[in-house]
């Protein structure tokens, strides 16, 4: 019997010892240690039930449309057709032999394509480039569409945004942008686009999808994800941007949306610097008590993003961005963990929040007396979704968030609902409000999965993502969770923007 005890003894000394050190550690020792398993009232859930069965059960309770909704939406300016195809099984039609990855800012040739593509594929990473060279990228675009199983689809993220709002049937819709007949011919029947917005060519993007675990060579995906590449000028110069502003007078919007910079890049400074001055000048002209969205999306250039960052996010209401985006941002403009070069793993939630909160500090309104319109920033990462806003402007985020990963953890396995035999939790259970002292330890409850902290002015809503375990599409997630985060945000206060 003193044996038993001794020995009882020495593994509470050994686990106290370890959980001093690591704090992760007790769960990894008693999964082999037959231990009573006691659990608090509030704790403890059906045995029968898993995590996402509980987290899915709860986002249905919980998630709520706000008292008063948007009846109006334009959206601009990008709109393209997307051409779908796997990544490996293209570059391996067109002759090319895996390598080493590089990243390359503008696209020159079929060797700058594949080295870009797998940078990005080992690191399981979502990127868009430009391709410079026109006859070179459409012989590429005409072997994506011969690919066997190549697939055709809505693109550009303000033709997909506007495509995922249409599917509320009490939302009208306007779209701006290049509009081909192809895409025209796609586009859901509820979206109203101006005459001038048509065009008689499609602009095309290719997509390069890969899947979780796929191997071309020595590199590996380490999850699913794509990469975009185009030759596209009509969004490159965002010139439906001026026809977008001029019909909201008639169209009279209750929320506007914009996407599209990120296109600019590729065209060289000499055009963005110009064009973005001008796109200021024009999206300025915007009535002060209609809200706008700005939707990123992936970028090379900090010259380029730090001038998004002082003149374009002062003058909109609100944001959407990924964990690339959202670290390239605090790059360009020397923000909290500039120093990370990349996210390892899941990006870490305190150091998430310490650059959400930089950003609506120093180019958003948490100050009161602040110019800048900027109050809410939507993040989503492909293991939660993070809701960051300044108290007093937008309602309903505890549901606004649920309900976009929600439509995360649906859409990329192809359906309408969550199923759960087709999800994973991936989302950590425990975590920080702050990278750096004084911060707060925070926790997830399943059956309430929305976790909440304030940090000064600024509040923040928290909700895992349940993840695909076999995503059957990854573009347009992003656009859909923006979108869906919106239809459930409400306006707080009619005071201008």
């Amino acid at each position: 019997m003193w044996r038993k005890a001794s020995v009882a003894a020495l593994l509470a000394l050994a686990v106290g010892y370890f959980y001093h050190g690591s704090p992760d550690l007790p769960a990894q020792i008693l999964q082999y240690v037959s231990l009573p398993n006691f659990q608090t009232s509030s704790e403890s859930l059906n045995s029968q039930d898993s995590l996402e069965q509980v987290i899915s059960a709860a986002w249905e309770a919980l998630i709520s449309l706000p008292t008063r909704q948007w009846s109006k939406v334009a959206v601009g300016v990008n709109a393209c057709v997307d051409v779908v195809v796997s990544g490996v099984g293209l570059l391996q039609a067109l002759a090319v032999d895996p390598g080493t990855g590089l990243d390359h800012e503008v696209l020159r040739s079929k060797e700058d394509l594949k080295e870009a593509f797998i940078h990005f594929m080992g690191r399981g990473a979502a990127a868009e480039r430009f391709f410079s060279d026109k006859e070179a990228f459409q012989r590429i675009a005409r072997a994506a569409a011969e690919y066997p199983g190549a697939k055709l689809y809505v693109g550009g993220n303000a033709a997909l945004i506007g495509q995922k709002l249409a599917t509320y049937p009490d939302l009208m819709v306007l779209l701006c942008g290049p509009v081909g007949p192809k895409l025209h011919e796609m586009l859901d029947e509820q979206i109203v686009v101006p005459p001038e917005s048509l065009q008689e060519m499609d602009e095309f993007h290719l997509i390069l999808e890969y899947k979780a675990g796929e191997q071309w060579g020595s590199t590996q995906a380490p999850q699913a994800n794509r990469f975009i590449f185009s030759h596209d000028v009509s969004n490159g110069e965002m010139s439906s941007l001026e026809t977008f502003v001029a019909s909201l007078e008639e169209f009279q919007p209750e929320l506007v949306v914009l996407s599209g910079l990120h296109m600019m890049e590729g065209q060289g400074r000499v055009l963005w610097e110009d064009r973005l001055k001008e796109a200021v000048s024009a999206i300025s002209d915007i009535r002060k008590d209609i809200p706008i969205h700005l939707e990123l999306a992936s970028m090379t250039d900090k010259d380029y993003m730090n001038s998004i960052m002082q003149e374009f996010m002062p003058i909109v209401s609100s944001i959407g961005l990924n964990e690339q985006e959202l670290l390239f941002l605090s790059q360009a403009g020397e923000g909290p963990h500039a120093e990370m070069t990349a996210w390892k793993g899941i990006p870490d939630v305190d150091r998430v929040s310490d650059i959400l909160l930089w950003v609506l500090e120093q180019h958003g309104r948490s100050d009161p007396s602040s110019e800048a319109d900027l109050t809410r920033i939507h993040f989503h990462t492909l293991a939660y979704h993070i809701l960051a806003t300044v108290d007093g402007y937008w309602g309903n985020q505890a549901a606004a968030v649920m309900a976009g990963a929600r439509v995360a953890s649906s859409q990329a396995c192809g359906l309408q609902t969550v199923d759960i035999s087709k999800v994973e939790l991936k989302a950590p259970l425990e975590f920080y409000s702050s990278h750096t002292e004084p911060r707060e330890q925070l926790s997830l409850n399943p059956t309430e999965p929305v976790t909440v902290w304030r940090r000064g002015n600024v509040t923040f809503h928290f909700t895992p993502v349940l993840v695909c375990k076999r995503p059957l599409r990854t573009v347009g997630l992003g656009d859909a969770i923006s979108a869906e985060g919106l239809v459930y945000s409400e306006l707080k206060t009619q005071q201008p923007f």
